[in-house]
């Protein structure tokens, strides 16, 4: 980069009316995506469209660092069409955190993801998540609202500023347990990690967070924080899970829900919470499922 004909550090700070030059370099050839082969659990599967229940730990689609290990190449191995989408994302209508579990919704031809882009847009596809966030919410049901954007010195971060977009998140305390609440929480808008930074910044971070965990179990005090810490233990990631996804059919326009109960690794934080109930308890003991 050149700044007023002079090549300019990284370290550069500029001011108004200065002349910037760059070199963009040649476009290179599309990276052709690779077939990955590992287990999915497909929910629903027509012509037009797929229902994931994507595990955790798995990457939605390629990018540095992932290029070849993502859900999107592990549809390319199972032979699954994917329409739609932008350049190395074929397919992706919305996304999901590489540790938050649960369903996701898959375009398999361009008119299945122009209207399913649509109808997310006009917030017309429902997806609520089963959430465990420390401490407990003295209202419910509440809305958190608040705008969101980029960290301004960590870009891998969003966080809560003025000049972010707009982000709404829709909250009910299904069960209030001993030193958390389990929610269901539905989104509004789709920012990325909305969840996760609205409970930051209402005070409930999510159990087992490592980036919006806000000190975890240490913001528990008194005869509570040994449960506290057991239970962050037993968080092997973020207790975040997509547990429900409906919509109407792009083609047909039939009206489909999906559910996915609680998952099983992070089965024992609830147990632990639930007390002497048994078996392990799942999402709909707790009533979660219910419109």
């Amino acid at each position: 980069m050149r700044v007023n004909g002079q090549v300019a550090r990284a370290s550069r700070t500029l001011a108004r009316q200065d002349l910037i030059e760059l070199e963009l370099p040649a476009e290179g050839p599309i990276r052709p995506l690779a077939a990955y082969r590992v287990p999915l659990t497909v929910v629903f599967e027509d012509d037009a469209l797929a229902v994931i229940d994507k595990p955790a730990g798995l990457v939605v689609h390629p990018a540095p660092g992932h290029w070849e290990d993502t859900l999107v190449n592990a549809l390319v191995a199972r032979g699954t069409t994917l329409g739609g989408g932008v350049e190395g994302r074929p397919g992706i209508v919305h996304r999901l955190d590489r540790d938050t579990s649960g369903l996701m919704l898959v375009a398999k031809t361009d008119l299945a993801h122009r209207r399913l882009g649509a109808a997310l847009a006009a917030r017309q596809v429902r997806r609520a998540y089963a959430v465990l966030a420390w401490g407990h919410f003295d209202e419910s049901p509440t809305v958190l609202q608040a705008p969101l954007g980029r960290h301004p010195t960590d870009r891998k971060r969003m966080t809560i500023r003025a000049d972010g977009r707009p982000a709404r998140t829709d909250l009910r305390v299904v069960a209030r347990l001993e030193v958390c609440d389990l929610l269901r929480a539905e989104l509004y808008t789709g920012r990325t990690h909305q969840i996760r930074v609205h409970l930051q910044h209402a005070g409930h971070p999510v159990v087992g967070d490592p980036v919006y965990g806000a000190g975890g179990s240490r913001r528990i005090t008194g005869p509570g924080r040994a449960r506290a810490d057991q239970l962050e233990r037993l968080t092997p990631r973020q207790a975040l899970h997509a547990a429900e996804l409906s919509f109407r059919h792009p083609v047909t326009g039939q009206a489909l829900r999906f559910v996915s109960e609680w998952p099983s690794d992070l089965g024992p934080a609830l147990q632990l919470l639930a007390g002497q109930v048994a078996p392990a308890p799942g999402l709909a003991y707790f009533d979660f499922f219910r419109t």
